[in-house]
C-alpha cells in the first residue's frame, strides 16, 4: 500500500468503471443465475456503505458493507489490475469491518464465486470460515459463503 492511498466513502458512480469491469469478470465466469452483484442503484442505496480506494485521483479498488437484519454483507470488492498487490483490498475490508462494528453488527457475510481464489484468500487471511447460505442466497456449487465473528 502507497502512503497516498486513501480509503473514503464515496457515491459509487465515482468507481463505475470499477464496478462494470467487475460485473463484466463475473459474466465471463459465471451463468446469470451464479452472480449475486448489486448494481449501482443499489449500492447507492440507504442501507449500504460503499468506500472506495484513491491514490491520487485514481480509484483503485471498492468495497461495500450492506447493512442487513443482524448482519453486514460485504459486496462490490474489486481492485483495478493495476492496482493489486498493493494491500487495497485488504484496507477496503478492515474499514468495511470497522463500519459494521461501528453499526453493532455482530458478524459479517459474503458470498463469492468458488473460482476467486485470491478473494478466497484475502478473507481467509481477514478471519472469514465457510458457513452455508445465509439470507435469500440458496446452495449453488459456484459459491462460497463465508462469514467472521464481530
Amino acid at each position: 500500500m502507497t502512503a497516498t492511498l486513501t480509503i473514503e466513502p464515496a457515491h459509487p458512480e465515482a468507481a463505475r468503471p470499477l464496478i462494470e469491469a467487475s460485473h463484466r469478470l463475473m459474466q465471463a465466469l459465471f451463468p446469470a443465475e451464479s452472480n449475486h452483484y448489486l448494481s449501482l442503484d443499489a449500492l447507492a442505496g440507504p442501507d449500504v456503505r460503499f468506500l472506495i480506494a484513491r491514490d491520487g485521483d485514481t480509484v483503485l479498488g471498492c468495497g461495500a458493507l450492506k447493512l442487513c437484519d443482524g448482519y453486514g454483507e460485504v459486496k462490490s470488492m474489486f481492485t483495478a489490475p493495476d492496482g493489486r498487490g498493493r494491500g487495497i483490498a485488504a484496507a477496503i475490508l478492515t474499514r468495511l469491518e470497522a463500519e459494521a462494528r461501528a453499526a453493532n453488527l455482530p458478524c459479517l457475510r459474503l458470498e463469492t464465486g468458488d473460482l476467486l481464489y485470491e478473494a478466497h484468500r484475502l478473507y481467509a487471511r481477514h478471519g472469514f470460515d465457510l458457513r452455508g447460505p445465509f439470507g435469500d442466497y440458496t446452495d449453488d456449487p459456484r459459491s462460497l459463503f463465508m462469514e467472521k465473528r464481530l
